[in-house]
């Protein structure tokens, strides 16, 4: 349900820009180039990686690629070995074996001040090179898993960073590539490798990235063509067969430090694994591991793990090995690899080419914003929506939406990162503010990890599932966020010299603005313009705003109210919390939990906070009260997506227990109806000295009301829960302030129809 050990392999991956963030996304160029089909993700019904090896491994001789993790193929081979004499060649991107990492280098001429980094090292953790010089990331991903496909017996044939070191893209095949874009495939290829460029955090772009994966694929379909010959005979690399293992764990072997999930405090190692073998050492904990550090602090770091290391004896596995990439046979060519000429060439082909691209799918496609007018209504309390991203926070989002702008104003919306979605998530706020118009709301990014902890961490997140009712859910909405019209409005990592980047993209004015940036301009214009303070509702963990609070001195005098989604006030019945992935943590809220360093910053900093507790959220987190209402309410858009959003996340809640704990995010829609204020929810609020309890696992995010230091703050102790389930279904189908463009399916027509709408 969640992932051992702070993420230990995971964490090398940054999440924010330059990592998870920009790979989820492509840049922010997936969204507005790739067309949108009919197939998506569904919740059990989407098959799994094993099902589809199974399916077809068992259907026949199969070559494998593997350019990721060995993480799926891996589970595969331990669950089915009946099935290997099916699979006749893997091929494999990954590992450093003898190869010298170019980057990080000091320049011939440089001063003595210079300082090498990766710079000959044989792996590319550029975040971990200091605890793990000799790791590459797809093998580090899992070195175990990489470790039995390897010893599996079946013929392998790696492309390492030795070959792939030796084709970097070079300015010669930029220029080519630009200029051979006759495909949709080519387009695309080609805008997410300039945007790589324009974003590569120095001026060395043209000598350190390299064609990796697809170098990986040109070699790998060469061998195949040329009948994979005994010798892997191929057009674009240099081959040799070479003994070599992964490296699993750190001599030395058979001391067990607490490290190593599969000796540590079993009296039988996992898997059958041999105490004291090769398995039994140190295991890497993170990327900033004591353990790896040099000795005296002095030389390269020393663990090894995910290393393919060359190896004589009994524990090397005879794999044919790429060495270099092979010059162009065309010496007048401007491009200098045989591989490049093949990778244009192909990429270009008519044949299997792509049909269309998002904007020539639908004849009439055109891009319109939508901005509410207010000028002639009077505006209501100024509110600022602090979301990360769960189901429940999209329903409060549209209920914000409806809610008459003269009595909620809602002026911004920021991101929190270290929740239950990825921050790619945030391409979905703004297909929604689009389908009710109200594309003229920024929304800001924030922090992806926890207060004063490293950009790193998952210290906390980790204990949010990854998978079904977890993350892969949130940032799909459980599959339904395609049904939603599409935006505009993305993520992009387009970016400007004036905030820091290395250089200017084609379109900075594209830029994703940051949590901080919209609070400054959303507080100066309510603020020093129209003479208001604004009110803050949080339907996450505080991270955004405890980080405004600390570097923004002005900022609790601009905040009228805080209304807080979270914390769980333990009563006589002494329920429990819902932070149900840590047994040992019995009375805290997955919002407090999640960042409890910042529930303390905020709930410590004298503003006037009222908590929407747990307990509260749980009267009202009956799906079958819920969904009776709003089938009885009026019909709009909107309420029919709220609808199909919690009618799928109570049948699968009813269907398997991964899903048991989504009325959670129904519970977190209550914050909005507080803050809209309402007085047919019967609102009872008390006042109680509380404190935030954090450093202890255990009880990190926990809330005492009891002992000395509390701060005073507001509770929500009880309300009508009928009136409430009523007051949802009535204002989802009000035909006021509804949405403007119903639907994906809707947007699809009106593309589609002609003659087109001017």
């Amino acid at each position: 349900m969640s992932t051992f050990g702070d993420c230990r392999y995971r964490q090398a991956i940054p999440l924010s820009s330059g990592g998870r963030l920009d790979i989820n996304t492509n840049y922010g160029l997936r969204r507005g180039f790739l067309p949108q089909g009919h197939r998506r993700y569904s919740p059990l019904r989407q098959p799994t990686a094993q099902e589809v090896m199974t399916r077809t491994i068992s259907a026949g001789p199969t070559t494998v690629f593997i350019i990721g993790a060995h993480t799926n193929f891996a589970v595969f081979l331990m669950s089915n070995p009946q099935l290997k004499k099916n699979i006749e060649h893997i091929f494999v991107m990954g590992g450093g074996v003898r190869s010298k990492n170019p980057t990080g280098c000091c320049p011939k001429n440089a001063s003595s001040a210079c300082t090498p980094q990766q710079c000959g090292d044989r792996g590319n953790l550029f975040t971990a090179y200091t605890n793990n010089p000799y790791a590459e990331f797809n093998i580090f991903g899992d070195p175990f898993a990489a470790y039995q496909v390897f010893h599996s017996g079946i013929p392998i044939t790696l492309v390492p960073l030795d070959a792939t070191n030796t084709i970097p893209i070079g300015e010669s095949f930029f220029e080519a590539f630009q200029k051979n874009q006759a495909t949709y495939e080519a387009q695309y290829c080609f805008k997410s490798l300039k945007m790589a460029r324009d974003t590569w955090f120095d001026d060395q772009f043209y000598s350190s990235y390299f064609m990796w994966d697809s170098f990986t694929s040109g070699v790998a379909v060469s061998i195949m063509l040329n009948g994979q010959g005994s010798n892997g005979e191929n057009e674009f690399a240099e081959m040799e067969f070479i003994n070599l293992t992964v490296v699993t764990s750190n001599e030395p072997y058979g001391v067990y430090d607490g490290s190593n999930p599969f000796f540590d405090g079993r009296a039988t190692p996992r898997f059958g694994l041999q105490k004291g073998g090769v398995h039994s050492g140190h295991v890497q904990t993170g990327i900033r591991d004591p353990f790896c550090l040099p000795d005296n602090g002095v030389g390269k770091g020393k663990c090894q793990d995910g290393y393919t290391k060359e190896i004589s004896g009994p524990e090397g596995v005879r794999v044919l090995v790429a060495q270099k990439a092979k010059p162009n046979k065309d010496k007048d060519s401007p491009l200098d690899r045989e591989y490049f000429i093949s990778f244009l060439e192909d990429l270009n082909l008519p044949s299997q080419s792509g049909r269309f691209n998002l904007t020539t799918q639908f004849p009439c496609y055109k891009e319109i914003l939508y901005k509410a007018d207010l000028r002639d209504r009077s505006s209501g309390r100024p509110v600022v929506f602090d979301m990360d991203m769960s189901a429940g926070d999209f329903v409060s989002l549209i209920y914000l939406l409806k809610i008459p702008a003269e009595i909620v104003d809602l002026k911004g919306i920021l991101v929190t990162a270290n929740g239950w979605a990825t921050a790619a998530t945030i391409d979905v706020i703004y297909d929604v503010l689009h389908m009710m118009g109200r594309d003229d709301i920024p929304v800001g990014l924030g922090s992806v990890s926890p207060l004063e902890k490293p950009s790193y961490s998952c210290e906390y997140v980790r204990h949010i599932p990854q998978g079904s009712g977890g993350v892969l859910d949130a940032d799909t909405l459980f599959g339904l966020a395609r049904d939603l019209p599409r935006s505009p409005r993305r993520y992009t990592a387009e970016n400007s010299v004036k905030y820091g980047a290395p250089r200017d993209t084609d379109h900075p004015e594209l830029r994703q603005p940051l949590a901080t940036e919209v609070w400054e301009s959303v507080s100066e214009e309510v603020y020093s313009k129209l003479g208001k303070k604004i009110t803050v509702l949080t339907n996450g963990p505080l991270t955004t705003l405890a980080n405004i609070i600390r570097s923004d001195k002005n900022a609790t005098s601009r905040i009228q109210s805080v209304f807080i989604v979270g914390g769980h006030i333990v009563g006589d019945d002494e329920k429990r919390g819902n932070v149900f992935t840590v047994p040992s943590n019995r009375y805290s809220e997955f919002n407090f939990f999640l960042d409890p360093l910042a529930a303390e910053t905020i709930v410590e900093s004298g503003l006037d906070v009222t908590l929407i507790p747990l307990g509260a959220q749980r009267k009202v987190n009956s799906f079958p009260s819920a969904l009776r209402e709003l089938e009885a309410a009026h019909s709009t858009p909107e309420l029919s997506f709220v609808l199909s959003l919690l009618s799928t996340m109570n049948q699968l809640r009813q269907k398997s227990h991964r899903y048991r704990h989504v009325d959670t995010f129904l519970g977190e829609v209550l914050g909005a109806a507080v803050v809209a204020g309402d007085p047919i929810l019967r609102a009872v609020l008390e006042t109680k000295p509380v404190r935030v309890l954090a450093g202890d696992e255990s009880k990190d995010g926990r809330i005492s009301t009891v002992g000395i230091g509390g701060k005073p703050v507001k509770i929500l102790k009880s309300l009508d829960s009928q009136g409430y389930y009523a007051h949802l279904a009535r204002t989802m189908g009000d035909k006021e302030q509804s949405a403007v463009i119903g639907s994906f399916s809707e947007q699809r027509r009106r593309w589609s129809k002609a003659p087109c709408e001017t």
